[in-house]
């Protein structure tokens, strides 16, 4: 690693997973708002309300701001229900929480989300993760194709290799990893880490 201070430092773009999200939004159906989902205690509009509230909360942590959006640990309160404004209101706070990454200075320093004070660095690839994973739940309960970027699911890769196989680094915010074979597609690796089976259809 580089001791040059100057050398740039590259962070992730949040747009590309924000953009493939808000794709798939467009193909959901009203009649589908209470199917399941890969999350099991969460109909489809369960858990858009909580990509609602992720988007918010992970602008506030990029602004280093505290408070209940940052504050509250995952799976502690039930998420709220589904604005009847979703349509408009998600995609427009997911296009919020891309900008706010776009910020070099939400990068530096610390930030608080879910409960925890991280790294800001580390914040920003837990959004991204949410993103990418949260995508794929959203496709598969709608039988959409799923077409995340490479550059994304490298950065989730990354983020969730290190707890694949420890419970305790995992904590509550993912169930345990489901095995999946290590010449897997990328995307069902990322998948299976973050506690769910690549498989599973409506």
């Amino acid at each position: 690693m580089s001791n040059d201070a100057s050398a740039p430092t590259t962070h992730p773009d949040l747009g590309p997973a924000a953009a493939e999200l808000t794709r798939l939004l467009d193909g959901v159906r009203d009649d589908q708002l209470a199917g399941p989902t890969p999350c099991p205690a969460y109909a489809l509009r369960d858990l858009l309300a909580h990509v609602l509230g992720l988007g918010v909360a992970f602008q506030d942590a990029a602004r280093k701001k505290t408070g209940p959006t940052t504050g509250t640990a995952p799976g502690t309160v039930a998420p709220p229900e589904l604005p009847d404004d979703w349509r408009t209101s998600l995609p427009e706070q997911l296009a919020a929480m891309t900008d706010a990454w776009r910020d070099p200075a939400a990068w530096e320093g610390e930030a608080q989300i879910g409960g925890l004070r991280l790294p800001a660095a580390v914040t920003g690839r837990v959004g991204l993760d949410e993103l990418v994973v949260h995508g794929w739940d959203v496709a598969r309960a709608t039988g959409q194709d799923y077409r995340p970027a490479a550059a994304d699911l490298e950065v989730s890769y990354a983020f969730l290799a290190p707890s694949k196989d420890d419970p305790a680094a995992r904590g509550t915010a993912f169930g345990p990893a489901v095995q999946v074979p290590h010449d897997a597609p990328l995307l069902d690796r990322v998948i299976g880490m973050s506690g769910r089976d690549p498989h599973w259809a409506v």
